[in-house]
């Protein structure tokens, strides 16, 4: 069984020889980015949020992720690009016109930090919705500590474009529903990205490195570590620790079965999850001396806390369980969760390789997606976890099927099938931007000192400096060249209205009577 070959899918077959392939092009991209503030001492900002960019509960645009100095930056979706990583840069500029000396942060792996309580939880009000997000945040805490919760990556948001769902239904003759067509293609997307999701690690993998004091909380598990200098710890052939299981690849969650078949199995093994009581942490109590440690007792407190390389996803309204809103609108978009921040870009992911990564996600959609066992999904988290510590290795070999092959010859065979569609997406552009974006990952494919995470070792040796020091210089320097850019004055007055609207939006909320939280939680449990 092979899950990409050199010659066209069925499914993008059908629209070549139908001459509908233009109705590949116009997905929407959206970006969330985060990223770790710093005081100007090169520690973690004990300060709160700034008030200057909104209510990190309301704000579309500039929240909060797991720590209070853990800044989220969203764009909106866009069909083209280029206006997504626009709009990502001129978060980036009104954020930094309004940080005084913080900076941000380029690299995944946390610096600055100085154990557990040096990392503070996020806050976001008094109202119930605000509590239950801080108490949910508590509950990692004592779940897997803050640490971990203090890794920043970039979620890469696609949505298939609209128009290509009728024609492809027509194409295959489909007796389902639209809604149920559109489901089972996101879902077979999904499970062709967990079988070649690693690739992601290879290519764009940039943390290779971590600071020893990510372990002050967890000093057991630098044993399985190198020393590169005296501040730093490494795999000599690691790509993504971000994405290894001293990451996020929680070990409390390796025994989850979550099913990626339907969208009904999905809703309902993670619901089973988020119901069945975990004995550790009914040790750990749900109150505690009249605090809440954590929102329940269960595997999972809510959907989130399940660490995935993709979720489906459908926008949620106030309140609403995300699982409702897949079981009641089935998948919007997609969440690609697996992207290290480019510590070599000033706002963490260039168009290159956006334009490389909506290729490969069509390339899932196109493929023939056959169900997974659970002897797949052992297998695709085996090679993962291969990629993240040790994927520049020589002739490194992955388990494909029910066979080994070197990683190198994978990754050229599944370059090599998305040419096709990289000629779509190019349409009538000279520069042919997606071939070219293509071309250049096969070139790193070929060299693996190409890769970031070579590249970024490469610059530590050759300035004898540990990460911490590296990461933190370049961040320097990209805080600078992200000041010295004018923001042009609409923008800066759109983001300023924003900020403003959205602590209005929160005094609303909080404004409003509010039932005990018990029952608020009670209430938001029950939903089906």
């Amino acid at each position: 069984m092979t899950y990409f070959t050199n010659s066209p899918p069925t499914r993008l077959q059908q629209l070549l020889d139908n001459d509908q392939q233009q109705f590949l092009c116009g997905g929407l991209k959206g970006i969330e980015k985060e990223s770790l503030r710093l005081g100007k001492n090169g520690l973690i900002a004990q300060t709160p949020h700034p008030i200057i960019l909104g209510s990190a509960l309301t704000h579309p645009s500039i929240t909060t992720d797991y720590s209070e100095a853990l800044i989220e930056l969203i764009t909106p979706a866009f069909s083209d690009i280029t206006k997504t990583l626009d709009y990502l840069s001129n978060i980036h500029q009104f954020v930094y016109a309004n940080l005084d000396d913080e900076i941000l942060l380029s690299a995944s792996m946390p610096c600055g930090i100085d154990g557990d309580l040096s990392i503070p939880i996020a806050t976001y009000g008094n109202s119930n919705i605000g509590r239950m997000k801080h108490v949910y945040r508590h509950g990692l805490w004592h779940r897997y500590g803050r640490t971990m919760q203090a890794i920043a990556g970039i979620h890469f948001n696609y949505s298939v474009p609209e128009q290509l769902w009728p024609t492809l239904h027509a194409l295959e003759g489909s007796t389902q529903s639209i809604d149920e067509f559109r489901a089972a293609a996101y879902f077979g997307l999904i499970r062709n990205f967990q079988k070649i999701g690693w690739l992601i690690l290879y290519l764009f993998g940039a943390s290779p490195a971590i600071c020893k004091n990510f372990f002050k909380s967890r000093p057991e598990l630098m044993a399985q570590f190198e020393e590169f200098d005296a501040g730093t710890l490494y795999h000599p052939y690691a790509t993504s620790l971000r994405m290894s299981d001293i990451g996020y690849k929680s070990k409390n969650q390796a025994n989850l079965e979550i099913d990626y078949n339907s969208l009904t199995g999905y809703v309902d093994s993670l619901t089973q999850a988020i119901s069945t009581p975990y004995p550790e942490y009914e040790k750990l109590g749900v109150i505690v001396n009249d605090e809440y440690q954590q929102l329940n007792a269960n595997i999972l407190q809510i959907e989130n806390e399940f660490y995935s390389t993709m979720r489906p996803k459908q926008i949620i309204n106030s309140g609403e369980k995300p699982t409702i809103a897949l079981k009641k609108r089935g998948v919007r978009y997609v969440e690609m969760r697996s992207l290290d921040l480019d510590l070599f870009n000033p706002i963490g992911i260039d168009v290159d390789k956006a334009r490389f990564i909506e290729a490969l996600l069509l390339s899932c959609l196109l493929n023939n997606s056959p169900e997974n066992t659970d002897f797949d999904q052992q297998i695709n988290n085996a090679n993962q976890l291969a990629v993240a510590n040790q994927g520049r290795k020589p002739h490194l070999k992955l388990h494909k099927a029910e066979q080994t092959i070197p990683l190198t010859e994978w990754a050229m065979e599944i370059l090599e099938s998305m040419q096709t569609v990289c000629e779509i997406l190019d349409q009538a552009d000279i520069n042919k931007p997606y071939s070219a974006a293509l071309a250049k990952q096969k070139t790193v494919v070929n060299n693996p000192n190409l890769t970031p995470s070579a590249i970024l070792l490469a610059h530590m040796t050759k300035n004898q400096q540990p990460y911490s020091c590296f990461a933190l210089n370049t961040s320097r320097e990209h805080a600078q060249s992200i000041i010295n850019q004018t923001l042009d004055s609409a923008v800066h007055q759109d983001f300023t209205e924003m900020a403003s609207k959205s602590i209005a939006k929160q005094q609303e909320i909080e404004q409003k009577p509010q039932v005990p939280f018990e029952q608020f939680l009670q209430d938001y449990f029950s939903q089906t």
